[in-house]
């Protein structure tokens, strides 16, 4: 059974996703609102753990992008390192773009999800570095594979997704979302065409929310003018 996804994100009053792009707080209030009020309730959702993107883990110290290798005879077949107690860190890596000094982001065990198109000398290279990985299908998409693997394998009982637009997009569209936290930080950006919460790639016709009713959880405000919304994503059957 596939883990609990709650996508947990902050954005300006417009959407927008760059922090530092956002206007500046209003006087008297600490510039270290966004980050200190972001994690403050990320540990309220008690998850455990969490799942970005290549472009965001490669951020992370330790974290080198690199040019991605393909091809090998090895099995493909999931490889649970040893976690020891910690919250994980999934991050979705279809090529196997990055390489790892360390098992751990920000003190998290890293887990990478794939496409079986990856090199056997880039999972040996994984292993021996202690991160943990499988496979989402033979291109890296099927995201439900994926997370009854992280359910069934792994343990994992409720994940916060704290991608970019396009990730959180690719879950939308594939029916993956359970909840929605969102913080609406005071503050505007204002340009079009800036990272947004959800940007699924998709053709112009194509709705990635169809069949989606958000139900009212809670609003809460917070410090410094934060507003913390929350929604439980109710997906209508197939064929309503």
């Amino acid at each position: 059974m596939r883990p609990k996804i709650i996508c947990h994100m902050m954005s300006s009053i417009d959407g927008r996703l760059l922090t530092q792009r956002w206007t500046r707080p209003a006087s008297g209030i600490g510039d270290d609102i966004v980050p200190r009020l972001y994690e403050q309730v990320a540990a309220k959702l008690g998850a455990d753990g969490f799942l970005i993107g290549r472009k965001t883990m490669a951020e992370f110290t330790g974290v080198t992008a690199h040019e991605p290798t393909t091809g090998g005879d090895a099995p493909r077949k999931i490889h649970v390192a040893d976690r020891k107690g910690r919250a994980i860190a999934v991050v979705v890596d279809p090529q196997g773009k990055l390489s790892y000094a360390k098992d751990d982001a920000s003190g998290d065990h890293i887990v990478a999800i794939l496409s079986e198109t990856v090199s056997d000398d880039y999972l040996a290279a994984l292993r021996k570095t202690g991160v943990s990985y499988l496979f989402a299908g033979a291109d890296g998409a099927d995201l439900r594979r994926a997370m009854d693997v992280l359910g069934e394998s792994f343990g994992i009982e409720t994940l916060l997704l704290e991608g970019g637009g396009r990730i959180n997009g690719a879950f939308l569209k594939a029916g993956l979302i359970d909840e929605i936290s969102l913080l609406v930080y005071p503050g505007i950006d204002g340009q079009a065409g800036v990272s947004s919460v959800f940007e699924y790639v998709g053709t112009a016709d194509e709705r990635p929310a169809a069949g989606c009713s958000l139900r009212h959880l809670a609003t809460e405000t917070l410090e410094g003018g934060m507003v913390w919304l929350r929604y439980r994503m109710d997906q209508s059957p197939p064929g309503d």
